[in-house]
């Protein structure tokens, strides 16, 4: 009964954990657009910055840890085992902040709305210029339709 069974089931823990629509923050109704992307990006920055931390600390620990002392071989064991452990955690954080970084870019991909409000913004005043010349150029052509139609009939 100790042992359990084995199986080829695939584990899927190895996957991208890149998460779009999981976050720990819930809109509130009377809460502004503004203050709930203030928060939102407060968010970002904090996992960023929990990640970044990882980082310069494990970088700060290896490097202490390779110093050159008179060493035994029990205090070598030791430190190679703080070393791996401690570069197991950098890789961690490394793909943490690669999943991060790969949420980011594909928010800005599906909601980049300050291109598209001004890719609209342009093509609606593309499209009021353009009726105002097409009202010029009607009002003219009216103008000299009723021009002719008023000339015709007193002079015959």
């Amino acid at each position: 009964m100790a042992d359990l069974p084995q199986t080829d089931v695939s584990r899927p823990a190895a996957l991208p954990t890149a998460n779009l629509g999981l976050r720990t923050t819930q809109h509130k109704v009377g809460e502004g657009s503004n203050e709930y992307l203030d928060k939102i990006e407060a968010e970002w920055n904090a996992k960023v910055d929990v990640e970044i931390q990882t980082l310069a600390d494990g970088m700060v620990d290896l490097v202490n840890l390779a110093s050159i002392k008179d060493k035994d071989k029990v205090r070598v064991a030791q430190e190679a085992f703080q070393a791996q452990f401690r570069a197991e955690s950098m890789v961690r954080a490394a793909n943490s902040l690669l999943s991060i970084i790969h949420s980011m870019k594909l928010l800005l991909l599906l909601s980049d709305q300050a291109q598209i409000v001004s890719r609209r913004d342009a093509e609606l005043l593309e499209t009021e210029k353009d009726k105002d010349e097409i009202k010029k150029k009607v009002a003219e052509v009216l103008n000299d339709l009723l021009q002719h139609s008023g000339e015709g009939p007193s002079s015959v």
